[in-house]
């Protein structure tokens, strides 16, 4: 395995240079641990049981390398695992589309089905499909889809190689499946709802077979603490990793989950002029930092603080929030040393922020910051009118679940919107992909937007324990060539 993907990107130059086939495995936009793994693992089977093929089959992950830091158990993971991220090769660096024109790629979808607008044209080299959630779309008859659903991707790629040569499922193959599959079924618990049987019977099996594997509580706990940790980051990176915007024709607010107790990001050097550059460089007219963090019983501690240099927008969202009762935030004001933030102790752990965008939807959709004051990131400092920034996606690791597609689109002019870019939504299927539904899905192991462990990790009781059963639909063509159902 390691040496596979260390050989990918010096195949991919070579082929490119001759003009010769390439056999793409593409994770999802989101890129998560599961993407990640399920593109490696794979590329990796499938060039060494596709001999036949002259393609050189390469995993893509679906972001561009800058944005790798911010997945930070891939990162942690990876590198246990001896496949440093020189190695991989991300979406800024292969021309799909010119490889597309030019008749010399093929393309293997996991952990996603829907392409964006954006790469409509790829659809005609899409040769298969893995994913663990409904289908929204068909494809061709020919195009050989697998829709399972399971907890993770990864145990659906876990299936696959276990079906065939034995010695293709090496120690450190297995670390990673394994790795994976416990992290997105949140360490196998029944009450966290995520875990499956088809999730449990293939890490049983990856166990049996490598029986020097970490216990899973180990894997579990070192990968959460990956995840959660942001200590290696900037302050734009901690603000980007989990990161919202909503956005009416009079403001545009920002919200991300940032992973510290508040009291430590206020404290961090240049913080105030780190979000005054981070505002003005994505027209964002506030900043609500909701922060989360345990103890030592796994409870969480919830703050959040407001940012805006213009006193109006801040007190009005500190108004909204403060005022809240659907649901009510219980904050309590926290001292702060900075005059254009105001910090607060969030009394209602439960509130996670999927319950708090409705609230600031809300008050954008009511007017916001008064009409009489136009916004500043509506202008600039000598008062014309601005232009829309280029930069009209917000970045974010998890999709928002609680707002409403069909709502947003017949929205009147100043509706509050998720930021999107405008490229998108101009097919049937695309609404996936938006901020406000599933896709780019990634598992429900944040802690931040209702994720079954928000109140703590879930105990253990005979009474709760229940699973989920796994609907399965698997679509290979027939012999006639019509689609043939298994």
């Amino acid at each position: 395995m390691e040496s596979f993907v260390r050989g990918r990107r010096a195949a991919l130059q070579e082929r490119v240079q001759h003009s010769q086939e390439v056999h793409v495995v593409l994770g999802n936009e989101a890129c998560d641990l599961d993407s990640t793994v399920s593109a490696l693992v794979l590329a990796y089977y499938l060039a060494k049981t596709s001999l036949e093929s002259k393609a050189a089959i390469v995993p893509v992950l679906n972001i561009p390398r800058s944005e790798f830091p911010l997945r930070t158990e891939s990162v942690v993971f990876l590198q246990e695992q001896r496949i440093p991220d020189s190695c991989l090769i991300f979406r800024d660096e292969i021309d799909l589309h010119g490889l597309h024109q030019a008749g010399l790629l093929s393309l293997t979808l996991v952990d996603h089905h829907v392409l964006p607008s954006g790469d409509a044209a790829l659809e005609e080299a899409v040769i298969e499909v893995i994913d663990h959630r409904p289908l929204e779309r068909e494809w061709d008859p020919r195009c050989r889809v697998t829709s399972e659903l399971v907890g993770s991707c990864a145990t659906l790629v876990t299936e696959r190689i276990m079906q065939g040569p034995a010695e293709l499922l090496d120690r450190q193959t297995a670390a990673l499946l394994h790795g994976t599959i416990v992290l997105d079924c949140v360490n196998m618990t029944p009450e966290a709802g995520k875990v499956t049987p088809k999730d449990s019977q293939y890490v049983t099996l990856l166990e049996s077979r490598f029986p020097d594997l970490p216990a899973r509580s180990i894997v579990f706990e070192a990968l959460q603490k990956a995840k959660f940790d942001v200590s290696g980051l900037t302050t734009e990176q901690m603000l980007r990793k989990d990161l919202k915007a909503l956005s009416s024709n009079r403001l545009i607010l920002a919200i991300s989950a940032v992973y510290m107790k508040l009291e430590a990001f206020l404290q961090r050097p240049g913080l105030q002029q780190d979000l005054c550059a981070f505002c003005q460089q994505h027209g964002y007219g506030g900043l609500v930092a909701m922060t989360i963090a345990f103890n030592e019983r796994n409870e969480p501690c919830r703050q959040l603080a407001v940012y805006s240099p213009h006193a109006a927008v801040r007190a009005a969202v500190c108004r909204v929030l403060e005022r809240a009762n659907n649901p009510s935030l219980d904050l309590s004001p926290l001292g702060s040393i900075y005059p254009n933030i105001c910090a607060y102790h969030q009394g209602n752990t439960v509130a996670s922020r999927k319950k708090v965008l409705p609230i600031l939807k809300n008050f954008l959709r009511e007017g916001g910051v008064m009409a009489g004051a136009m916004h500043p990131a509506d202008k600039d400092p000598q008062g014309s009118v601005r232009q829309e920034p280029k930069d009209r996606t917000a970045a974010c690791d998890e999709n928002l679940e609680d707002l409403d597609v069909a709502e947003e689109a017949a929205a009147p002019e100043d509706e509050p919107k998720c930021r999107r870019d405008p490229a998108r939504c101009q097919r049937p299927g695309d609404a996936l992909l938006e901020d406000d539904s599933p896709l780019p899905p990634t598992p429900m192991n944040s802690l931040v937007d209702e994720c079954p462990l928000d109140r703590g990790l879930p105990k253990l009781s005979a009474e709760v324990i229940f699973e989920k059963f796994s609907h399965i639909t698997v679509v290979r063509p027939s012999a006639s060539g019509s689609p043939e159902k298994k």
